[in-house]
């Protein structure tokens, strides 16, 4: 069995060097961005788990997922990278990083956008980034506290 080297989540807008606990572009913790380096594959897993699940607890708000086939053969189609193990959520991430700006016909992708009020795709990507981070940084603060309760 051949083993890949996990990636690293970084996308290369690290906001961890202007003081952020909670980096804004890979929503990796301060800690995990310094460290990433010194980690054992399966805890960069378990990071990868964590980071994939917050997309799973957002993007269903805005989407329903009707053919995650429909979205893989498009990504491929279009020869947009994407981690094949992360999962539907985690794809269209990908797809509205990759094209939110050209508006695509998202039913193409197997895709229902939920959310009808009229704003841009781009516009919704941003939202839904923020909502990310702030949903990564109460996890932090959540950790941390767990931390600090129970040495």
């Amino acid at each position: 069995m051949l083993f890949r080297a996990v990636p690293t989540p970084c996308v290369g807008i690290c906001s961890t060097t202007y003081g952020d606990t909670v980096c804004r572009g890979c929503r990796r913790y301060l800690h995990e961005v310094i460290d990433w380096n010194r980690y054992s594959d399966h805890e960069k897993r378990l990071i990868w788990q964590r980071l994939d699940g917050l997309q799973a607890q957002i993007l269903p708000t805005y989407f329903h997922l009707v053919d995650a086939e429909l979205l893989q053969q498009g990504l491929r189609e279009l020869r947009i990278p994407f981690r094949e193990e992360a999962g539907p959520w985690v794809w269209l991430q990908v797809l509205l990083k990759n094209m939110a700006r050209q508006e695509p016909d998202l039913a193409r992708f197997g895709i229902e956008r939920l959310d009808v009020s009229g704003r841009s795709l781009a516009a919704l990507r941003e939202d839904i980034n923020d909502e990310l981070h702030t949903l990564a940084s109460a996890y932090y603060d959540r950790d941390l506290l767990r931390a600090v309760r129970h040495p």
